[in-house]
């Protein structure tokens, strides 16, 4: 089986610790064969592998951008593991995901970023609501900023909510091209000054053969699940035409989120 995961490892989860209960798709803190713990999400949770998918794409675009990711890796999990799990939604979980997954390195230690107490660098925020309008990521607002403070570092977390047009793929292409509405809520909206700055520099990093190598980690096994597409083949080159249209038409969400920016101001 072809699961295009070259650069990324794949471990073999071998423990279930306990569930994230505060995330909509049930994610786990697991510890997997090479005993590192990671937080676990999983394919057979309410959105399938397309939460898994944006989670890939966007968590590995944020680290060629060269901003702090934990490490992503695949998960496996093998058919007999959760037999013995007495929550029983744990184990419908489990059993649907049996086989492929994601998990993340979890940092332990780490605490939810709060913007009221930690101010980030004009540059920084401008790389993340950057990255968070190309992957049109509606996750990182006031309320679920999705970013931990980890030895007084910031790491991004959770981009399962991105790519949102895939859960219908209606005008998706006519969507690479527009900008990014949900900008007006970004938590970090209000530092974001260099946003010019930051599109120069990000095109140049986010060639298409980058975006392409990107994609095609995507596994086989989660493409061709409730899509328009006839091949796997056919559904990754649509993610990446999307990027990389999105990536050729930035200056449009660029304006428009510095517009949202004076705005707010």
């Amino acid at each position: 089986m072809d699961h295009n995961k070259a650069d990324l490892r794949t471990v073999q989860v071998v423990r279930y610790i306990t569930p994230l209960r505060e995330g909509g798709s049930m994610p786990a803190i697991a510890e997997a064969d090479d005993t590192f713990t990671y937080v676990l999400k999983f394919r057979g949770a309410g959105q399938g592998p397309k939460a898994l998918i944006a989670e890939l794409i966007g968590g590995e675009i944020a680290r060629a951008l060269g901003l702090r990711m934990p490490e992503i890796v695949f998960a496996y999990l093998d058919e007999a593991f959760g037999r013995t799990e007495p929550d029983e939604e744990i184990q419908d979980l489990l059993k649907a995901s049996e086989g492929l997954n994601l998990a993340v390195h979890y940092l332990s230690g780490s605490i939810t970023f709060d913007t009221n107490v930690t101010t980030v660098d004009a540059r920084t925020a401008s790389a993340i609501v950057w990255l968070d309008c190309l992957l049109v990521n509606v996750d990182r607002t006031a309320r679920n900023t999705n970013m931990l403070l980890w030895h007084k570092e910031l790491w991004l977390i959770d981009h399962g909510a991105s790519l949102y047009f895939h859960h219908s793929w209606q005008n998706w292409e006519e969507k690479a091209t527009q900008p990014f509405s949900y900008a007006k809520d970004h938590v970090l909206l209000k530092h974001a000054t260099e946003l010019s700055a930051v599109d120069t520099a990000f095109k140049a990093i986010l060639t298409p053969d980058r975006i392409n190598a990107i994609v095609a980690l995507v596994p086989n096994e989660w493409l061709l699940i409730d899509a328009p597409f006839t091949t796997a083949k056919e559904h990754r080159q649509a993610y990446a035409t999307f990027l990389n249209t999105r990536i050729a038409h930035s200056e449009t969400f660029v304006k428009a989120t510095t517009d949202a920016r004076q705005a707010l101001i």
